[in-house]
């Protein structure tokens, strides 16, 4: 008898599932073509700050692959995904790892993400962290690799990855957090500050001085000069 009535509920959960799925692969299509996505991610940041009242609007400015500092591509590769250019959108050794420390900690504190999995994650997915969310990720991730060159992927990636409170993008980080900052001009120390936010952003926005930014940007200055970044052609 259940059968009867749970089978409609699996075929609309099925179609739902569908019909995102054509609804972002034609988003893709059209970043492919050059539209500047405003991110899920962003939307959801711009009306917390509304109802907050934290912030007017959102600080972001979209800035050409070309015209965003190497050093600063080179420091986010080598902070967030040092294979960038040589997988194809998933690092499975980094989700094993991530997936061994959940397991240990007994909740979800790592997701092992490359940055296709988060630019998945923040153009089309929510912020809660569960496996099911997780295996959505992947999924969009590998469409998306297919779809768009690895140099576009960064760009969209540098254009709108949070970089503190209403702040997204390369160009509004460098101007927010320093004097007469752009994109296109940040020093490889500046950029190693920058990389080190990442995973926190609120919190360094908040804590521009702690100890933590200047150790970690060590760290990545003196990697930063092997990382393979796509070239202007699209790698």
């Amino acid at each position: 008898m259940w059968r009867t009535w749970i089978k409609p509920y699996i075929l609309a959960v099925i179609a739902v599932g569908v019909v995102f799925q054509v609804w972002c692969v034609v988003w893709l299509a059209l970043y492919g073509m050059g539209v500047q996505p405003f991110t899920a991610f962003m939307k959801a940041e711009q009306m917390r700050l509304l109802i907050t009242q934290l912030k007017p609007s959102l600080e972001r400015e979209w800035v050409d692959y070309g015209d965003i500092s190497d050093n600063l591509k080179k420091a986010v590769v080598t902070s967030e995904d040092a294979g960038f250019v040589e997988h194809d959108g998933v690092d499975w050794n980094a989700i094993e790892q991530a997936r061994a420390r959940n397991e240990k900690k007994g909740k979800i504190i790592a997701g092992g993400s490359t940055i296709s999995m988060q630019l998945t994650k923040n153009l089309f997915l929510s912020s809660n962290r569960s496996y099911l969310r997780k295996t959505e990720e992947i999924g969009m991730t590998y469409i998306m690799e297919l779809m768009l060159p690895k140099e576009r992927i960064l760009e969209i990636y540098l254009n709108s990855v949070e970089w503190g409170e209403g702040v997204f993008g390369a160009q509004a980080a460098a101007a927010h957090y320093f004097k007469n900052g752009s994109a296109a001009k940040l020093s490889a120390q500046q950029a190693a500050k920058l990389a080190v936010m990442l995973p926190a952003p609120k919190y360094y926005d908040a804590n521009r001085k702690s100890p933590r930014i200047g150790r970690r940007a060590n760290v990545i200055l003196k990697r930063m000069g092997a990382a393979q970044i796509p070239d202007d052609e699209g790698a």
